[in-house]
Formats: C-alpha cells, sequence, structure tokens
C-alpha cells in the first residue's frame, strides 16, 4: 500500500462531514491491537504481512515484551471508497479521516478508557467468539453507555470455531446467535436501569407537584370555607389534572446489536478477514436475483432459501425440510470450506485442487509462490485477506454507521453539558457553538484534555530532522567542536604516555580516567520529558500561539473567579497524532483529536480549554473506571536523588491518569496505584524516563478498615456496672468528665451511610449556610466545589436529597434497630459522620449540648438564651463550649483506629454526659483556661472512644478483590488450589456453553494479591489470566486479640493457640509498619548454646 502524506491528513481535517473519532474497546487479549494493526496497513505505515504481529501502537518496550496494551494511543488515518447517493447517479469517490484510538483492555488500565471515550463519537467493541462476554467487555459496554457513544460490535477471533472447537457451521451460528443475545442482555440492562431510575424520578417530580397543590388547595379551601364546598375526591381530581399525565415510554429498539442493521462485523483480525451481512447481500444479489435491502434483512435469523425456486422461507413454512439458515448456507459453509481447502481442517492437510476452484470461482489472483508455499497458513491469509479483506469491512462499517462529529455532537453534547456543574450558567454562545457545531474563527473555543502524554525531547517533530536532510549551521558547528575535542584528548594521552614513567602513567590515567567520567557525565545529553495534552475540539480553531483559559475540573461557571481561578496560558504546540509520532500542525478545526503543548505547569490530569472564562462549560467529570487501591512507599537508593525522585513522580502523576501522588504524616512518599501491573509499569517509567535514578519500593500499603461486632465469645464488659462499650474519664486535670457509649452500628445503616455521601455533605453544607446566614446559591456552589474523592475519582451524583436522607435514615434504624430505646431519636440528635465528615460512623449527642447536624429553631434559641449577658459568659464554662472539640476528637479516633491505626467504620458513638466541674484556682476564671482544656478534653475523648471500641470484640475488614478467571477442565484444579491458598473464595463457577471453557468468578484479599496474577500463569502454562477488580472491604470474621480460654479450646489447641490467628498477622503486620508496638512478639525463642556435633 501507498504511504500516505501527512498534508493529505491534515487537509481532510477541515471537512468535518468526513471525520469519524473513534476508539477500539475491548477485554484484554480480544484481538484489539491486532485489528489496529490491519487497519493502520492500508496507509502503508507497515507491511499487511505483518500486520497483527508488529503491534504498531505498543509502543512501549513492556507493552511489546508482555503483549498487553497499557497505554491508549491514537493515530489518524486515510480511506477512501466510491459511493453513490442514489441508484440512477455514478459513483463518487470520497475521501475521509478516521482518527482511531487504541485502548488497553486489562483492568488496571481501565482509566485509560475512560479517558479515551470522552474525545470520541463512536467505539468498535471487541469481543471474542469462544471465551463471549467478560467482565471488561461489560465495563466497556457500560462506558460507551454512559459516555453515550454509538457502538459497532466485532465479532473477532471466529478462526478459532473451526481450528481449535472443531464446531461445524451451523453449530457455529447458534454459538454466534447465543453470542449476540449476551451482548444485547448487557445492554438491556443498562436501559432498564436507566428506565427504571427515569421512573422514580418522575414519580417524585408527580408527588411534588400533587403536595404542593394539595397545600395551595388546603389553604385556599380554609379562606373560603364559607363559600366553597369540594369534596376530598374533587380536590383529587383537581391535583391530578395538573400533573404530566402517564409515564412516556422510550423505544430501545435502536440500542440493540442485530446484523441486519449494519451494525456488527464477523471478523478474524489474526487472519486478516471481516464481513458484514450487507456485505454478503451485495455479493448475492446478481446471483440470486433479490434485492440487497431485502438479503440483509433475511441473511441472518430463522430464514432459509429453497433450492429449486429460489425464494426465502420463514420457519413455519419449511414443512419439516431440513434446510440450513441462509447465514450457514450462503456465508459460513463458504468460509468452512476456505479453512478445510488451505489448512485441511479436521483432515490435516489441505486440497490444492479444490483452493484453485475456490479462487477461480471468486475471482482471485494469488502469487504462485504463495500457491506453492508449504506453510498453510500464509495461503489462508492471502485467500482470505483478498476475498474478504478486513479493512474494508471495518472501515466501511465505521464510516457508514458511526457519526460524523457535527451530528455525534448534536446528540451526544446536550447531555453532558447539562450533566457538568452548574450547567445553567453556561453561556448560550458557548453551548450553541458546541451543540451546533461551529468552526468559524469568531467561535468560543472549547476543547477538552483527556489526560497527558509524556513525550521525549527528541521525539517532538521540532527536534527532529528529516531523513537525508542538512545540518544546520548551529549542529554543524557543535559536530566540528566535538570532533576537535576528541583529537586533543588523544594527543594529550599520546604526549602523557611518552614523556612519564609507569608510576606516572598509572597516575596520569587514573586522573585522565576520572576527568573523562566527569566530561562524559557533564556531557551527556539530556533527553527530557515533555508533557502533552491529548485533546479534542469541540468548537471554533484553535492556533499556535493562542490564548486559552484552563479550567480546573472544579470549576464552576456559576462563579468563575473562585480559587482555584482558572489560568490563561498561551499554546506553544500542535501535533497531529501519529501512534509512535508527532506531526505538527499550525492550526486544529473542530471536530479533530490532536496533541497541544503548553499545559506542562497547568493540568494535572485533566481539563477543559475555553477561549473566554465568563459562561464557559467544564467537561472534565470524567468517571474513572479503576480505583488506585495499591499503595507503594518510594525512597531513592541514593538520597542525593531524592529531589529527582519527587520531580520524577510529580511527572509520573500527570502522565498517568490513575496513579496518584501523596506524603504521608510520616514523610514517606507514597505512590498510589490500580493494581500490581499498573505498579510495575509505573516504577518503571520513574526509574527509566522521569526520575532517572535508581528507586527502592517497599512492601505495598494494602488499606484496611477496623469495626466491631457482639460475638458469643467476647470477655466480660470491663466495668460490669455499666453497659458494654460505656467509658466513663475524666480529663487530667479533674475538671471535666465525659461519659461516652460505643456500639455496632447496624449493617444497613453502615451502607446506606456509605452509599450516600453526596446527601452528607449537603447537611454539612446546609448547616454551615443556617450558621452564617449565607444564601443557599453560594452553599451549592461550595458543594459543587466540594464534590471529590479521597483518591480523585469522579462518582456519580447522588439522587438522594437531604431531606430523603433523613427520612431514609429513620426508616432504616427503625427496621434494624434491636434495642428500641438506645435507637430512639437518633437521627433529629446526630452532630457528626467520621473520618473526614463523611465515614460511616456516627456521633449522638444525648445531653444536648452538642450542635447536630439538623439544626431547628428551638436548639438556635437555646444556644441565644444560654447566656444572657456577656460578662456572665466569660466567666463561666459549660459542656457547650467543647461540642467543637468533642466532635475534633471523634474524627480523630474514628480516622485512626485502636488496631492498627486504620480508619473505622460501622460504630457509634453516644455522648451521654459532659461535666464541667468550677475552676479550684480562684485568682483565674474558668474561660481563661479554655486553651488548656482543649487539648485535654480532645485526648480525653479520643482514648474514651478506642476503650469503648475494645470494650466489643473488635474486627478487621480487608480490601477484597473480586476476580474472574477462564480456565480449561485441564487446569481448573491447579485454579482453584492457587485460590484457595491466598485464603481467596469461589462465588460462582459456570461453564460456556459450546465452549470448553469455565468462568471461575472468586473473591480475593488484596492483601494476598501480590505475586497471584504470575502464579496463576505458572501453574496453568499461560491457559489461564485473571482480572483482579476492586470489589470493597470485607469482614475476616476472626478477633485478632483472641487467646484460648475453655477447657475444650486449651485441650484442643494448647495455651500457644497451634492455629494461627489471621487477624493477629495482618494487624501486626500493618502495626510493624506504622512503627507502632507489636505485643506478644518474641524476638528469641528457645535461645540455648549452639551446640556441635563434636560435643
Amino acid at each position: 500500500m501507498p504511504v500516505v502524506n501527512p498534508e493529505k491528513l491534515i487537509a481532510l481535517q477541515r471537512h468535518a462531514g468526513e471525520i469519524r473519532n473513534i476508539c477500539i474497546l475491548a477485554h484484554v487479549d480480544h484481538g484489539k491491537t491486532s485489528l489496529t494493526d490491519a487497519l493502520i496497513a492500508t496507509n502503508g505505515i507497515i507491511s499487511p504481512k505483518m500486520a497483527g504481529k508488529i503491534r504498531y501502537l505498543d509502543s512501549r518496550p513492556d507493552e511489546q515484551l508482555r503483549g498487553i496494551t497499557m497505554e491508549s494511543s491514537a493515530i489518524s488515518l486515510y480511506f477512501s471508497m466510491s459511493k453513490r447517493t442514489s441508484a440512477e447517479e455514478a459513483s463518487v469517490q470520497k475521501e475521509y479521516l478516521i482518527n482511531l484510538i487504541d485502548s488497553p483492555g486489562h483492568v488496571d488500565f481501565s482509566s485509560e478508557v475512560s479517558t479515551a471515550s470522552r474525545l470520541c463519537d463512536g467505539a468498535l467493541v471487541l469481543v471474542d467468539a469462544v471465551e463471549g462476554v467478560c467482565s471488561q467487555t461489560v465495563t466497556v459496554l457500560r462506558q460507551t453507555w454512559v459516555e453515550h457513544l454509538k457502538p459497532l460490535l466485532v465479532i473477532n477471533k471466529i478462526d478459532r470455531l473451526i481450528t481449535e472447537l472443531r464446531m461445524s457451521a451451523a453449530e457455529a451460528y447458534t454459538h454466534l446467535s447465543k453470542l449476540l443475545e449476551q451482548v444485547n442482555a448487557v445492554i438491556g440492562s443498562f436501559y432498564q436501569g436507566e428506565r427504571m431510575e427515569e421512573d422514580l424520578q418522575w414519580r417524585e417530580r408527580v408527588e411534588e407537584r400533587v403536595a404542593a397543590a394539595a397545600a395551595k388547595e388546603v389553604e385556599r379551601a380554609e379562606r373560603e370555607a364559607a363559600r366553597s364546598n369540594l369534596g376530598s375526591d374533587e380536590i383529587e381530581s383537581t391535583l391530578t389534572s395538573g400533573t404530566n399525565g402517564e409515564f412516556e415510554e422510550r423505544d430501545d429498539e435502536d440500542l440493540y446489536f442485530a446484523p441486519e442493521k449494519n451494525n456488527v462485523i464477523f471478523s478474524s483480525a489474526a487472519d486478516g478477514w471481516a464481513f458484514t451481512v450487507r456485505q454478503f447481500a451485495s455479493l448475492y444479489e446478481k446471483k440470486l436475483g433479490i434485492k440487497r435491502s431485502i438479503l440483509e434483512k433475511v441473511l441472518w435469523g430463522d430464514f432459509y432459501l429453497e433450492p429449486k425456486t429460489k425464494r426465502v422461507l420463514g420457519s413455519k413454512h419449511l414443512k419439516g425440510r431440513a434446510l440450513k439458515p441462509m447465514f450457514v448456507q450462503l456465508v459460513l459453509d463458504n468460509i468452512w470450506a476456505v479453512y478445510e481447502a488451505t489448512t485441511g481442517g479436521a483432515k490435516g492437510k489441505g486440497d490444492p485442487a479444490m483452493v484453485e476452484r475456490i479462487t477461480k470461482s471468486l475471482s482471485l489472483t494469488i502469487a504462485p509462490h504463495v500457491l506453492r508455499s508449504r506453510d498453510p497458513r500464509a495461503l489462508l491469509t492471502a485467500v482470505v485477506s483478498a476475498w474478504l479483506p478486513l479493512s474494508t469491512a471495518v472501515l466501511v462499517s465505521t464510516i457508514e454507521y458511526l457519526p460524523s462529529p457535527p451530528v455525534a455532537q448534536a446528540s451526544r453534547l446536550p447531555a453532558l453539558i447539562d450533566a457538568s456543574p452548574a450547567a445553567e450558567h453556561v453561556d448560550k454562545s458557548v453551548r450553541n457553538a458546541i451543540v451546533e457545531f461551529k468552526a468559524e474563527p469568531e467561535v468560543p473555543v472549547v476543547a477538552y484534555v483527556s489526560k497527558m502524554v509524556a513525550v521525549r525531547a527528541s521525539e517532538l517533530p521540532q527536534n527532529k530532522r528529516e531523513l537525508g536532510g542538512l545540518m544546520t549551521a548551529n549542529e554543524a558547528r557543535e559536530a566540528a567542536r566535538q570532533k576537535r575535542a576528541e583529537i586533543a584528548k588523544a594527543r594529550k594521552a599520546a604526549e602523557s604516555e611518552s614523556s612519564v614513567g609507569i608510576n606516572g602513567l598509572a597516575d596520569a590515567l587514573d586522573s585522565a580516567s576520572l576527568e573523562e567520567d566527569r566530561e562524559e557525565e557533564s556531557k551527556q545529553p539530556e533527553d527530557p520529558e515533555h508533557l502533552i495534552g491529548f485533546a479534542r475540539l469541540f468548537s471554533g480553531i484553535l492556533k499556535v500561539g493562542d490564548e486559552v483559559y484552563v479550567l480546573p475540573p472544579k470549576f464552576s461557571p456559576a462563579n468563575p473567579h473562585a480559587a482555584p481561578e482558572p489560568q490563561n496560558t498561551t499554546v506553544t504546540g500542535l501535533y497531529l497524532m501519529m501512534g509512535r509520532g508527532l506531526e505538527s500542525l499550525a492550526s486544529v478545526p473542530a471536530g479533530v483529536v490532536f496533541g497541544i503543548a503548553g499545559l506542562e505547569n497547568h493540568i494535572l490530569k485533566s481539563g477543559t480549554l475555553c477561549s473566554q472564562l465568563e459562561g464557559s462549560v467544564n467537561l472534565a467529570g470524567v468517571n474513572m473506571g479503576s480505583r488506585p487501591i495499591v499503595r507503594v512507599a518510594l525512597e531513592p537508593t541514593d538520597p542525593s536523588d531524592l529531589d529527582k525522585m519527587i520531580n520524577g513522580m510529580r511527572l509520573l502523576e500527570q502522565s498517568d491518569p490513575c496513579a496518584v501522588y501523596e506524603v504521608l504524616e510520616s514523610g514517606e512518599h507514597v505512590i498510589l496505584t490500580a493494581g500490581e501491573l499498573h505498579l510495575e509499569r509505573c516504577l518503571k517509567d520513574l526509574r527509566e524516563r522521569f526520575a532517572r535514578c535508581e528507586i527502592q519500593a517497599g512492601e505495598p500499603i494494602v488499606p484496611y478498615r477496623e469495626t466491631i461486632v457482639s460475638a458469643a465469645e467476647m470477655a466480660a464488659p470491663k466495668d460490669k456496672n455499666l453497659p458494654r462499650g460505656t467509658v466513663v474519664s475524666s480529663t487530667a486535670s479533674k475538671q471535666i468528665t465525659v461519659r461516652l457509649r460505643v456500639t455496632p452500628l447496624p449493617t444497613a445503616v453502615t451502607e446506606f451511610v456509605e452509599r450516600n455521601i453526596g446527601a452528607i455533605r449537603q447537611l454539612y453544607a446546609e448547616k454551615k449556610a443556617q450558621e452564617t446566614g449565607r444564601q443557599d446559591k453560594d452553599t451549592e456552589l461550595e458543594m459543587a466545589a466540594d464534590r471529590d474523592d479521597t483518591n480523585g475519582i469522579t462518582h456519580r451524583p447522588d439522587l438522594t436529597s437531604a431531606i430523603d436522607f433523613k427520612s431514609k435514615l429513620q426508616d432504616i434504624f427503625a427496621e434494624n434497630a434491636s434495642h428500641s430505646e438506645l435507637w430512639s431519636k437518633v437521627v433529629e440528635n446526630i452532630v457528626a459522620f467520621g473520618p473526614r465528615r463523611i465515614g460511616p460512623n456516627i456521633l449522638i449527642d444525648r445531653t444536648g449540648s452538642c450542635q447536630t447536624l439538623y439544626v431547628n429553631e428551638h436548639q438556635i434559641q437555646n444556644s441565644q438564651s444560654e447566656h444572657p449577658n456577656e460578662a456572665q459568659r466569660s466567666e463561666t464554662l459549660t459542656a457547650q463550649d467543647f461540642s467543637d472539640k468533642i466532635s475534633y476528637a471523634f474524627q480523630l479516633a474514628t480516622a485512626q483506629g485502636p488496631l492498627c491505626s486504620e480508619p473505622c467504620q460501622g460504630i457509634a458513638v453516644f455522648l451521654e454526659e459532659v461535666t464541667v466541674a468550677a475552676a479550684s484556682d480562684d485568682d483565674s476564671s474558668s474561660r481563661d483556661m479554655l486553651g488548656r482544656l482543649t487539648g485535654e478534653v480532645i485526648k480525653t475523648v479520643r482514648d474514651s472512644i478506642r476503650q469503648g471500641f475494645l470494650d466489643w470484640s473488635p474486627r478487621l475488614l480487608l480490601a477484597m478483590y473480586s476476580c474472574e478467571i477462564q480456565a480449561s477442565t485441564e487446569v481448573l484444579g491447579r485454579v482453584y488450589g492457587v485460590i484457595t491458598r491466598r485464603r481467596g473464595r469461589i462465588v460462582s463457577e459456570s461453564m460456556k456453553e459450546g465452549t470448553p471453557f469455565f468462568t471461575i468468578l472468586s473473591v480475593l484479599p488484596v492483601a494476598e494479591s501480590f505475586g497471584f496474577s504470575e502464579e496463576i500463569r505458572k501453574r496453568t502454562s499461560g491457559a489461564a489470566s485473571p482480572q483482579l477488580v476492586f470489589q470493597g472491604f470485607e469482614m475476616l470474621d476472626e478477633d485478632p486479640f483472641w487467646v484460648p480460654f475453655t477447657e475444650d479450646e486449651l485441650e484442643d489447641l494448647g495455651e500457644l493457640a497451634d492455629k494461627e490467628n489471621v487477624a493477629k498477622r495482618y494487624m501486626d503486620k500493618v502495626r510493624e509498619r506504622k512503627g507502632l508496638p507489636v505485643k506478644g512478639r518474641k524476638l528469641v525463642r528457645d535461645a540455648e548454646k549452639q551446640k556441635t556435633l563434636k560435643r
């Protein structure tokens, strides 16, 4: 294929209707990069023979070594096809530009999928014909649904049905039909969930309108009671008449994949062929005498061709005849015949005569040396790629089915803009420019930067000299200077060798070698990393030298100048993304995926670019699929390289969408990654590219949670006169006494609080607004600015409002609370949630001295009338003066539990009594000692909560992975052995119908997962590979302080408890890492003098 000139690609960027922005999404090893190679070969970038082998877009050495994609990369392709507008007119040759993004399939790099999907308008979703729908397949389908991308299904690796599973054509058709049903079932589940949610919101709106109308009607009826006699039925009919009527249903027919709709491609990327139903319909149109539009509808499904009359029959008209479906008879049988003729199929030997007949009937021209080849794969590839070229089927379907940028933005962008922060404040000119796809110079420029890509300075176009080009004057002078320096060094060495003796020669060589090393180090050319933004332009024209505002992810157009205020930056470079290389651009029109320079110090991971600040839109709310869960502390081997390592980690955090860099309170430099493979890649990039120094990595830091339960084997309460978990303690000065009670929260309450973090934030915002008297508008702005997660991941917005949260929480307490007296009026007395004010722990006030989250007028009046005059207030201390200190102590206690200083979960703290004694010193008032008492109260309350925590049976909650493994029956036992040995639990096991593969779903502790993937691959000889996704925290039902104390336990286990306490092992490991004392650990056991064999 001829090489396409970049100038032609740049010229095609001006024609938005001929542009397609697509990404390739799939589970790992389903053939994305092999398919991409076949498409790249059409532009002459690589040889068609090397397609699927060279893996062109896997530019990293570790990607080539492992055979998987780790970074999403883009390339622009040229494609031309003849197209006719009507049957009467002649065909016209049209040229298209396809911006293709290849994304990873491994779950550790699913954040790369999230960044790629926002830039595109359509997606090619690949599914392995044998493995079927896997975990990441569901994930990428959900991503296309959330981002409103139009998907195109590619059923890949159909050759495995022939060569591995030895299926007949009829069996393969049944298998493909079931596979298509599985994919459509996933799409249907998304649609059903969305419709149920919309139905719920509609019902809530109707109820609100009915309630508002009822209130007005009752008020009017009371005022006009003498004149109006409306009955209750009449009132109800009046109210319901003002609603919207019935819920409008939406047709979901266009959502599903069906071959007759031209949105399903059958392919084998390894063998280089693909086809669609429309392609075969055009082939058989003249032969069968049936219109192509009719053939497209009947080639797939229960339709049969009568051999004599050439009529299409439905399943009802078969009348007992054993006819094959048309898809089997006209499509699959022919493909199976080609495989049998070339590779031999079940016979194991090809048939040259049949190959000759097939090539003649299909009018194919095959080179003679290929026909004589002894390699059946080469002959097969030559025949099928000439008959059904993969690139033609995929690119034609892409152009015909997937939308161009103007069409896609008109359908996609309104929903994305409405979901952005403060969407009602977006300027109409900006909104119209995006939705209506305006690409004029005077239109506002809006671009979205999905991630930052690290590129070496030597790989930038301005630093590359064209092949065969002449050196510039500066380059020639630098080369001459280096040559003269080398000659002078050689002369000096020769002179010193002749003039000095042996000893002098050694000294001279030593000094010369040191000087040479230093000179080489100083002269060694550095190749620094530059960060290029991976972006999509939605409106306007962007040129080099233009100034744009960089909007951070928390930007709100309602308050554009709020901190951090968006910065104005100059575009220093624009690039055309060409896989492993870049091409310089002077300007970029709307609808193009491109690279942009000049944003290094302005964007951390993603952001929005806009030419105006007032009324701009924030498009940076992307949902990252994988959550960084694995933390590792790093340190340089040479302490002098610490600055290098810190700068390198900052560069890594910018260039990786999922990596997070933190500095702990202990001074440790920690990096958070999505998994073990992601961690390996980050460490490799740090050592070789960003920091360029040796770095030591500690053991992975796995998060835990601490909680309490009521267990049968609990020890007796520490104070038998008080309920379990109750602690009465005084401060060091004995001036303040606090009584509180710690109890476990019901499980349903804990889960509900974890799901409704947004409602809790809204509660705090409303409380602050009532205290400071601010308007609701400012409160909403603060809430929008505070919508971030612990790990920097944007979550789906909570649907529960603050009012609904209170009522639902009351219902859950009423249903799940076993002690009615203890949990009565709990919600009204909630003071705080913790830790970080949003955690699943609750502080409840029984004294009335603390300000609760649900502030009412009675409480405000009490607080105002507590001290009638300022003089009296200045001399006395009350419990209310320490309410914020008690709340702060609660946050500290729940942030660092007593087991191993990990966050707590599922505990309730009841503040029962706070007593403040008078000051003993007559000279100073009690209020003068408030500063000293503040620290004492915080320490006392924190320690009391920890004591009450340990009065129950403590438990550790382990971070858990959800593990999916596909394995054959031969290696199933080995997979089970590895999972059991690492304390995993099998959840389900199902066999994929028609294949010898089992799908095993299990859960595995994150602490036991390091090295798990490698061990599975070793044990199964590479036949199984796990996919690990963080699932949440699960309780380890074992008390870390348990020791045998009953007679039976002492008799079975002994005093030393021969049975290992796994919870204690986890707890001690964390305490040892944090430098906390570890109880019961002996440094020396059975210490005796060593005996030798002679004595």
